[in-house]
């Protein structure tokens, strides 16, 4: 039995396929990562589904996505949100930023946007707060620059030192917080 049907739907709408390099379209499928370039992969899908499994995103929520590469998981995050909602997408790299933001734009979901990430910005804090962030990137520790984004019932999906996070805002303070943990994960590092 699914567990989340909202997220199958969404992997249903938007196969990996489309937001793959051509040469790998053929192996999108796989349950692997796959590379994309600039030294980044498109996650495999199991963990993608694991990921948006925790994150619950809510019809009509404000959602940031860190680390968005290629576009797949902000086009996925838009179908969950659907067009009540808003899904910002950043990426650092700006080639695959460019490339992602069209990927993302032909997913023909307008609430949805990929922006090159701000060099030395974590996120979007100027459009904060968001009811949900995404991060597809393994941190060091958990980035208060991102907690300080989400709302006081936010939550945040995240990997920190091989660790996937579900860090859940319970209040207005920075340190009103429930982190759990849900299994081990490699990601490329968040930079």
């Amino acid at each position: 039995m699914r567990r989340n049907d909202r997220v199958d739907q969404a992997f249903e709408a938007h196969p990996r396929t489309g937001f793959l390099p051509a040469a790998l379209r053929a192996e999108a499928g796989a349950d692997r990562p796959l590379p994309i370039g600039g030294g980044q992969t498109s996650s495999q899908p199991r963990t993608v589904a694991a990921m948006l499994r925790l994150l619950e995103v809510p019809p009509g929520a404000r959602v940031l996505d860190v680390g968005a590469g290629s576009g797949w998981t902000t086009a996925l995050l838009g179908h969950l949100v659907g067009p009540q909602g808003v899904v910002v997408g950043v990426e650092l790299d700006p080639d695959l930023a460019a490339w992602g933001a069209l990927n993302v734009s032909a997913a023909g979901q307008p609430w949805t946007s990929l922006l090159p990430a701000e060099p030395g910005v974590l996120g979007r804090p100027d459009e904060a707060p968001f009811d949900r962030v995404l991060v597809s990137a393994e941190a060091r520790e958990l980035p208060q620059a991102l907690v300080r984004q989400l709302t006081p019932v936010g939550r945040m999906v995240i990997p920190v030192r091989r660790e996937m996070l579900l860090v859940e805002r319970t209040g207005p303070a920075d340190d009103d917080l429930r982190v759990t943990g849900h299994g081990s994960y490699r990601f490329v590092p968040l930079r």
